[in-house]
């Protein structure tokens, strides 16, 4: 019997999984190693223990659920992406690649079809980063690149401990077998959201991602001399908002307009004391800047240090620039991308190559194990949004094209490389 994705099941499960942290407008608030977040763990190992599939997590809570295949001593083949969500999210993001995943392993055990090796589905810890940052701890870890304890001592917004948070999600799964970081895979595909609109817009079915850009993310303080807003005359003022805005200002006006494969976006700014009357002391804000090329994202940030250090000194104030996240571009496998490219075009689902604008835990697995991705449309390009929408066609057609790939993948005799 030919293992067939059942579209009705995955649609009942992507909303059975929203009623999980469901706001208001209708998207999702489950962050990462929150109650929402738990109880959404619990879903899934109460959907795993169902089917009869074994369940495990490891030190940093990635939950795993595996389909034993013919040969036991064959790495698994992984598929997944996460279930945690920004606090307002959508409730197609992460959750459409691990429910899709999970189908994935549910056709495969309804059509009684066995596979060379196993199969396991990964929701992945904290890939947001929105409640504990930086984001993509879950893979950071399972590819060594980072360790639980390095973020044991991050707090969160709400002021919870990243290591009391992990411990409880850990201990509200205590049937899920405990197995070490980084257990050996053959390979990973992720199917995800676009997150733009170009899908849409081109009326594909889906696009096959073969890199993924870099990201970096700066913080910026500048110090100037606090004073009053009416007395203090130009001559006297060291004002840091002046020098901050101008060297927003020159950032914004070249940095993007002069390279189409750029992305700078200031997310956050704060002034203090913040007082409507008073020049502030103190201006921070970050900075998010990406390309897909290692030497101009190294330029970005070397343009942004010189023309802030340049703003700076104009106002008689200093600067402080820290990096707090540096994730460099990353490739996929040209194997894995053709096997996505077979699967489509024997689906006769059209497609195009994508470079993914935005990171997924997929550019850390790409370092241990043969990787790629799948975009799906979504309505109008909008993502971590409570309007964040996915065509029930589109959805079925990715769970569809992912367990092609994925057959394709544990089926082929070559080596993958």
């Amino acid at each position: 019997m030919r293992p067939e994705v059942n579209g009705e099941r995955l649609l009942r499960r992507l909303s059975d999984f929203a009623e999980i942290g469901k706001t208001k407008a209708g998207g999702v608030n489950r962050q990462a190693l929150s109650s929402e977040d738990r109880a959404a763990r619990r879903l899934l190992a109460d959907l795993v223990t169902a089917r009869g599939f074994n369940v495990f997590q490891d030190a940093i809570a990635n939950l795993f659920v595996r389909r034993e295949g013919r040969d036991a001593t064959r790495p698994a083949m992984l598929i997944g992406s996460h279930l945690d969500s920004q606090p307002t999210g959508g409730r197609f993001d992460g959750a459409l690649g691990t429910l899709a995943a999970f189908e994935v392993l549910e056709a495969l055990e309804d059509a009684d079809h066995e596979t060379a090796s196993a199969i396991e589905v990964v929701a992945w810890t904290n890939e947001e980063g929105s409640r504990f940052a930086p984001g993509v701890m879950g893979s950071m870890a399972f590819v060594g690149a980072a360790h639980p304890d390095d973020f044991r001592s991050v707090v969160s917004g709400d002021g919870e401990s990243f290591g009391q948070e992990l411990a409880a999600t850990l201990a509200a799964l205590p049937e899920a077998t405990m197995r070490p970081l980084g257990t050996p895979i053959s390979a990973y595909l992720e199917l995800h959201i676009e997150q733009g609109p170009s899908l849409e817009r081109e009326g594909l079915a889906a696009g096959v991602v073969t890199a993924v850009q870099g990201t970096r993310w700066l913080a910026v303080t500048f110090s100037g001399s606090a004073g009053h807003a009416g007395t203090t005359s130009l001559a006297y003022r060291r004002d840091p908002m002046v020098a901050a805005t101008s060297a927003l200002n020159r950032l914004q006006m070249s940095i993007m307009p002069q390279d189409d494969d750029a992305r700078l976006t200031v997310g956050r700014f704060s002034t203090h004391p913040g007082s409507i009357n008073a020049i502030p002391d103190h201006v921070t804000f970050t900075v998010d800047i990406r390309h897909p090329d290692a030497l101009s994202l190294a330029a970005i940030e070397a343009r942004i240090r010189a023309v802030c250090e340049e703003a700076a000194l104009s106002q008689r104030c200093s600067v402080e620039i820290s990096t707090s996240f540096d994730m460099p571009p990353g490739s996929f496998s040209k194997v894995m991308t053709d096997r996505i490219e077979t699967a489509a075009r024997a689906l006769a689902l059209p497609y195009k190559h994508m470079i993914s604008g935005a990171f997924h835990d997929a550019l850390f697995v790409s370092r241990v194990a043969p990787t790629a991705m799948i975009f799906v449309p979504c309505r109008d390009g909008v993502s971590h949004n409570e309007t964040e929408y996915v065509e029930p066609a589109h959805a079925i057609n990715g769970a569809r094209l992912l367990l092609a790939a994925t057959l394709e993948s544990v089926c082929s005799l070559l080596v993958i490389v």
